[in-house]
């Protein structure tokens, strides 16, 4: 495919207008708005309070004295709420309509998606292991004007502290690949515990264990394949800075740290939780939902390698649900 990047500036501002969905107006009227001090009290509580555990997680204190750094900043103050509004928010009311829904967010981290649906009405109850991200999302919803209920807390341990309570939906932002498989499987199964038949489970953001290339983690090809010991050695050879010069010798504690990082899931882990693959009812896959509403999309998506691998991918396994062999597991399931 002839890539937007070398197309002239007229020309891919007409196919960025033609391939980007519009959002509803019924969803566009409902955001919320914020001040110049709302912004300057989520930029200083980001910067007092989620980089201090950056700076510790990339191994520089003067992270965000960096070019990469101030791109990061900008990212969690203004990208990743626009992201969420123009993407995740008409998926899920697509399926589902936020407003009046009880929904569990499990991975608020620093609230961006909080606010992205709260702001449509719908009650949210917030999870995240850092309480240093949960300072962050409460200044946030306070900057909008918005409220969530926040829990800190790992996810297997959430069917416990909300216990008794019903929710809509349930999703799990970016959580799921950076537990340890025992880990990922109790939060499954305990959540899909927690829902009623008709609700809904949704995951979004996890990178799938089958496909070809890591862009998540390593940025390495088939590394998603390799069993832990083998990957947690290879890291080596990523080419992504303050990640292959971190794992050389194997311990306990450096293998939690690394599986922490980021490794795939699969289908595998559902059938283990929920139930065999091709009897889960997925209403949705974020990406086949994209390309869906746009025929420029789905045509240049069929024609990339990314789109034949997918195809191969269903061959093998054509009665599991086209979703569970897209680059990244963004899917919502209705329990029957």
């Amino acid at each position: 495919m002839f890539p937007i990047s070398r197309m002239p500036t007229s020309i891919q501002d007409l196919v960025r207008r033609c391939t980007t969905p519009r959002v509803a107006k019924s969803i566009s009227t409902r955001y919320r708005c914020t001040n110049p001090e709302g912004l300057r009290l989520i930029e200083t509580s980001l910067k007092q309070n989620f980089f201090t555990q950056r700076d510790a997680w990339y191994g520089d204190k003067a992270y965000l004295l960096t070019e990469e750094g101030q791109t990061d900043l900008q990212n969690h103050l203004h990208c990743r709420l626009d992201k969420y509004r123009e993407t995740v928010i008409p998926w899920l009311n697509h399926v589902i309509p936020l407003s009046g829904s009880r929904i569990l967010e499990i991975g608020c981290g620093t609230g961006s998606s909080t606010v992205a649906l709260a702001e449509q009405g719908a009650d949210v109850t917030a999870v995240d292991v850092l309480e240093t991200s949960l300072v962050v999302a409460r200044d946030r919803c306070a900057a909008y004007g918005l409220h969530a209920n926040f829990h800190c807390a790992n996810a297997t341990h959430v069917h416990k502290i909300l216990a008794g309570q019903h929710f809509d939906l349930i999703i799990f932002f970016a959580t799921l690949e950076h537990m340890t498989i025992s880990e990922r499987i109790v939060a499954m199964e305990n959540t899909w515990d927690m829902l009623s038949p008709g609700s809904f489970w949704c995951l979004k953001e996890t990178p799938n264990r089958l496909w070809h290339y890591d862009s998540h983690t390593s940025q390495l090809p088939f590394y998603l394949w390799l069993p832990d010991d083998l990957a947690f050695l290879y890291s080596q050879f990523s080419p992504r800075k303050n990640f292959c010069d971190l794992y050389r010798d194997i311990s306990e504690d450096s293998m939690l740290d690394f599986l922490r990082r980021g490794r795939g899931v699969s289908f595998h882990e559902f059938e283990l939780t929920m139930k065999r693959a091709e009897a889960l009812d997925v209403v949705s896959s974020f990406p086949i939902f994209v390309r869906e509403r746009n025929v420029f999309r789905k045509v240049a998506w069929m024609l990339s390698k990314k789109g034949r691998y997918e195809s191969f991918l269903a061959r093998v396994g054509p009665k599991i649900h086209r979703g569970f062999y897209q680059e990244s597991l963004d899917l919502i399931i209705r329990k029957d």
